[in-house]
């Protein structure tokens, strides 16, 4: 099994006509996903590499029937784009798109939760569940089938994470980027209930970054209520203090979000946090060996 995505998955790539919507379509294609539309708002009764554009979300899922939607809408129209997919009831709705405006990201929020929707993003690299279906922007030779969850705030450490994991022959049950803003979608610990919800996933890998109070919470959940084990790594540890990360959640303010006390609070309900990602890997390995 996995969470979220799998070969059912049927996608609308929202901005499938510009160039980030479709190279990454394309690559989607090719790691077998099945992409059946595009939108984009008067290019309706085009097609790109045989995928046809609608200028409405409605219209696509009237002719196509999705049930995920990914946004390359630049920032400006990101929020407006989350907001169509989910007016029209697509029930995971992933948004690439980086610097969209704080306001709309809290609009667009409270817009999917209030309908019972699910959003991965902003400013994520999306999701995959190896042999099965990518949504997203993660490449496609790094993934390997298996049975290690992955959840990251960051995109570039999942692909590395990834790439250490399936160089040992770790293979991966679903890996999620949930993004670095300040307000996602997804959480940590909403990942977390997913991946201990599946019977498929025996290990969960966490990375997580300075900023924010997320990894604290997700830590807390572990301690009430994980069931499977999880080993995380925190980057930015080594930032001098008062340094501004590339992310706009990485920011620590009141005296919140600094390292130390995200790796107490992990350490606290006994998830072993690892100095690199070699060492998560390293990590990964052992406790699947433990456990098999």
């Amino acid at each position: 099994m996995s969470i979220l995505i799998d070969q059912n998955t049927r996608v609308v790539v929202q901005g499938l006509t510009g160039r980030e919507g479709s190279f990454h379509a394309d690559q989607m294609k090719k790691f077998g996903t099945q992409v059946v539309a595009g939108v984009t708002p008067g290019k309706g009764g085009t097609e790109v590499d045989g995928v046809p554009v609608f200028d409405t979300m409605r219209e696509a899922i009237e002719k196509t029937s999705p049930n995920c939607s990914v946004s390359f809408v630049p920032g400006p129209g990101s929020a407006d784009a989350v907001m169509e997919a989910a007016d029209a009831g697509i029930p995971l709705i992933v948004a690439i798109t980086e610097r969209t405006p704080i306001h709309d990201e809290a609009r667009a929020y409270r817009y999917v939760k209030d309908r019972g929707l699910r959003l991965i993003g902003p400013n994520c690299p999306g999701l995959v569940s190896a042999g099965k279906s990518k949504v997203g922007i993660m490449p496609n030779q790094l993934f390997k089938e298996g049975n290690v969850g992955v959840v990251s705030r960051s995109g570039t450490l999942t692909y590395e994470m990834v790439n250490e994991l399936s160089s040992r022959n770790i293979g991966q049950s679903t890996v999620l980027g949930i993004g670095g803003d300040p307000i996602i979608g997804t959480s940590f610990t909403d990942a977390l209930e997913l991946f201990n919800a599946d019977p498929d996933t025996h290990l969960i890998v966490l990375i997580g970054e300075i900023g924010g109070t997320d990894e604290e919470d997700a830590a807390r959940y572990i301690g009430d209520h994980g069931s499977k084990p999880v080993v995380a790594f925190i980057s930015g540890r080594t930032a001098p203090p008062g340094k501004r990360m590339g992310h706009a959640g990485a920011i620590i303010t009141g005296g919140q979000g600094g390292p130390e006390h995200k790796v107490q609070a992990f350490e606290k309900v006994g998830v072993p946090v690892a100095n690199t990602i070699a060492e998560v890997a390293d990590l990964a390995a052992r406790r699947l060996g433990a456990a098999t």
